[in-house]
């Protein structure tokens, strides 16, 4: 996985910026990064108040007044079991939402709400409260412990979607905070996020499969 056939098509895919920095810093295979930047946010399948950066993998807010919103990934998934990690580059204001959507979910809505999550369609955890949410509804706290720690800027969430277990777990660091979301439906479900705050960057990376242990 790292012959000098992946180290050219690394090369040519990605961005001199994605290479030399730490982007891909949990990625060390140029195969497995070829296949992160296959899996990265999709330009087309945004709302049109976000861009996604030259480096391929993060994702900028405009400062738009009373709008929430998200992006999809790429490539989704309806099969396997699938890991990413995503971090805050910024403030993440009222509401910052990762997790998982469908591809009927809306990625733009007015207002300053936890988008993702705020139908059927969606999946999500509040980094700002720690609270789950799905169909417009919280369906409790997350981590499940008292005094759970509020997320920091810059820290990397991992983010593991089981398709065999119908199951959505988190990670922060290398501690496994538990099983958020169980029983999904067998449908092609897509990471994906939804920030309010202006100028705020959010960057997710494919990593594959998850490592047990």
């Amino acid at each position: 996985e790292n012959s000098e056939v992946w180290r050219s098509l690394a090369a040519r895919c990605l961005a001199e910026e994605a290479l030399r920095t730490d982007i891909l810093c949990n990625v060390p295979t140029y195969k497995g990064k070829v296949r992160a930047f296959h899996h990265a946010f999709s330009t087309n399948d945004c709302s049109r108040n976000v861009y996604i950066k030259k480096n391929g993998f993060t994702l900028h807010r405009n400062p738009i007044a009373q709008s929430t919103d998200g992006a999809r990934t790429k490539i989704g998934f309806s099969e396997g079991r699938h890991a990413w990690e995503v971090w805050w580059e910024g403030p993440l204001g009222t509401v910052a939402v990762i997790g998982i959507a469908t591809k009927r979910a809306a990625m733009q809505c007015q207002g300053y709400v936890a988008l993702l999550g705020s139908d059927d369609q969606s999946w999500g955890w509040n980094l700002v409260d720690n609270n789950l949410l799905h169909n417009g509804e919280v369906n409790g706290s997350f981590p499940q412990c008292n005094n759970a720690p509020k997320y920091q800027i810059g820290e990397r969430i991992r983010v593991i979607l089981d398709m065999e277990d119908k199951t959505l777990a988190f990670e922060r660091g290398y501690e496994f905070l538990g099983v958020a979301f169980r029983g999904l439906p067998k449908v092609c479900l897509y990471p994906a996020v939804s920030a309010v705050y202006g100028n705020t960057e959010v960057t997710l990376v494919y990593l594959g499969k998850p490592l047990d242990g």
